[in-house]
C-alpha cells in the first residue's frame, strides 16, 4: 500500500501545488524517485518525468536511463532525458563534480519545465537528507537558514516526500515489489553526505530511534525563527540605512554599535551584500579609531567615514565588449537589446528620442563595438559645442557612482565614442544635409 493520505497531506499542508498543476517529476532511477513517480501516479496527478544522464558511471548511467524511459512509459508520463559531459563542465568552471552535476540538472529541468509548461519541478528529497543537510552546514559552519535543512518549497522546485523517511521508503519499495536501480557511487565514503549517511546518522539513531521526526519538528521551529529574524532585521535596515543621492547607503554608526545581539544582527543586515563574519568583526574591531579604513566583499565596500558607515557597490573594473559587424541587425549586451537598420536619407525626418541614436553611414567604420565606460573616455555631446568628458557629462547629469559603470558605450572602428546609450549621441556622426544613408539605433527592453 501506498501512503497515499499523508502524501497528499504535506502537499497541501504545505500548498506545493494544486491538483490541476503540472509537476515535472526529476527521476534518477533510485529508490525515493521511484517512489515518487508511484505515488504521483497512484493519486491521479498531471506529472512528466525527466531524467537526467550524467555519463559519470558509463553503462550503469545509460541503463539507468533506460530504466527510467521504461518507467515513464508504466505510469504513462511524457518523458524526457538529456546527456550532459559533466566531467568537462566541471573542468572548463573549475568546479567539482558534484557542483557541476547539480548546476546542469536544475537548468536542464529549468529550461524543460518553462519549454512544455509545468508548474513546478519536484524533486524526491526525503527526512534523511534532512538530517544530512543540516549535520552537514553544522559542520561547516552555518547561520540560522542551515539549520531548517532542505524546505518543502522554493520557488518552482518542490520536495514532496519530505514527509517520508529513508526506512519507510524502504519498506513502502519492499511491500509493493516496486523496481529500481541503485547508484554504485552511494556506498563510497569519499564524499561527506555519504560518510554522514552511512556512518553519523547511524550513530545518532541509536541515541533517537526517532532521528527522522525529530530533525523534521527542529526544522520547523528553526524556520519559524529564521522567517522572525528576517521581519526584524528588515525592520532594522529600513531604521539605519539611509540611501543618499548618489545612490549610497549611509548608515550611523552609533546605531549600529547599539545593536544587540551585535554579531547576529551585523551579519544579517550585511548579508545580502555578500559580506562575511570576519570582515564584519575587523569592522567592529576598527569604527571606534580608524577612519578612512575600507571593509570590502566580492561586490561592496563598507567605508568607515568617522561616525558613518557608507555602504556602494563596488565599480565595474573589468570592460565587457561585443563587435558589431554591419551584417548584424540585432544584438544583445548584458541587459540591452538593440536594433539597427540603414535608411536612404531622401526624406527621412529625424526624431528627438533619447532611446534612438541616428548617424551618418559614411562615417562609420565597421566593426562597431559596444563596451562598458571606462576612464578617460570623452566625446563631442550633440547639440553643444566642444568635447566632454564622459566622468563630466555624468556628474552634470546626477547620475551615481554606481549606475555610470553599467551605462553601454558604443564606439566607432576609429574608437570615438559614438553615443553614449540611452543618453546622448555623438554630435560629429550627426546627419547633415549631405548624408546620404543613415544607420539608426535602437534601444529596446530586452
Amino acid at each position: 500500500m501506498f501512503p497515499l493520505s499523508r502524501f497528499r497531506s504535506f502537499i497541501e499542508l504545505n500548498k506545493l501545488f494544486k491538483p490541476t498543476d503540472k509537476v515535472l517529476l526529476a527521476v534518477s532511477a533510485g529508490k525515493d524517485s521511484v517512489l515518487m513517480a508511484h505515488l504521483f501516479n497512484e493519486a491521479k496527478f498531471i506529472f512528466g518525468i525527466a531524467h537526467c544522464n550524467f555519463k559519470l558511471r558509463g553503462d550503469e548511467s545509460d541503463a539507468d536511463e533506460e530504466f527510467t524511459r521504461k518507467l515513464a512509459e508504466q505510469v504513462k508520463a511524457e518523458f524526457y532525458t538529456t546527456t550532459f559531459d559533466t566531467k568537462a563542465f566541471a573542468k572548463n568552471n573549475k568546479i567539482s563534480i558534484q557542483m557541476a552535476a547539480r548546476q546542469l540538472r536544475y537548468d536542464w529541468f529549468e529550461k524543460i519545465r518553462q519549454a512544455h509548461e509545468y508548474d513546478y519541478i519536484a524533486l524526491a528529497q526525503h527526512q534523511n537528507d534532512t538530517i544530512e543537510t543540516v549535520l552537514l552546514n553544522l559542520v561547516r559552519g552555518t547561520g540560522i537558514a542551515g539549520l531548517h535543512g532542505i524546505l518543502p518549497k522554493r520557488g518552482t522546485l518542490i520536495r514532496p516526500l519530505l514527509f517520508i523517511g529513508r526506512d519507510e521508503i524502504n519498506m513502502i519499495i519492499s511491500e509493493n515489489n516496486l523496481a529500481y536501480r541503485e547508484d554504485s557511487s552511494n556506498t563510497s565514503v569519499k564524499y561527506a553526505r555519504n560518510k554522514i549517511r552511512l556512518e553519523v546518522v547511524p550513530k545518532l539513531k541509536e541515541l533517537n530511534p526517532y532521528l527522522e521526526e525529530t530533525f523534521e519538528n527542529n526544522s520547523r521551529r528553526f524556520k519559524d525563527l529564521e522567517d522572525f529574524l528576517n521581519l526584524q532585521v528588515q525592520t532594522l535596515k529600513k531604521e539605519l540605512f539611509q540611501v543618499s543621492p548618489s545612490g549610497e547607503i549611509r548608515i550611523q554608526l552609533e546605531q549600529l554599535k547599539a545593536l544587540s545581539p551585535l554579531a547576529l544582527l551585523l551579519y544579517e543586515l550585511f548579508k545580502p551584500y555578500n559580506f562575511t563574519e570576519t570582515v564584519l568583526t575587523d569592522l567592529v574591531k576598527s569604527w571606534n579609531g580608524q577612519s578612512g579604513k575600507v571593509f570590502k566583499s566580492n561586490t561592496h565596500n563598507l567605508f568607515l567615514d568617522r561616525n558613518i558607515l557608507i555602504l556602494s557597490e563596488i565599480a565595474r573594473t573589468e570592460t565587457t565588449e561585443i563587435l558589431i559587424d554591419k551584417t548584424e541587425k540585432t544584438l544583445t549586451f548584458e541587459n540591452l537589446h538593440l536594433q539597427f537598420k540603414e535608411l536612404n536619407a531622401a526624406g527621412f525626418k529625424m526624431l528627438k528620442d533619447k532611446e534612438t541614436a541616428f548617424f551618418d553611414e559614411s562615417m562609420l567604420q565597421f566593426p562597431l563595438k559596444l563596451r562598458h565606460w571606462k576612464t578617460g573616455d570623452y566625446f563631442y555631446p550633440f547639440g553643444m559645442q566642444g568635447k566632454k568628458k564622459l566622468s563630466d557629462f555624468f556628474t552634470g547629469l546626477k547620475t551615481p557612482v554606481t549606475e555610470k559603470h553599467k551605462v553601454p558605450i558604443l564606439e566607432n572602428g576609429n574608437g570615438d565614442v559614438l553615443w553614449v546609450v540611452g543618453f546622448r549621441s555623438d554630435d560629429r556622426y550627426k546627419i547633415t544635409p549631405l548624408t546620404k544613408k543613415i544607420i539608426i539605433f535602437e534601444k529596446q527592453k530586452k
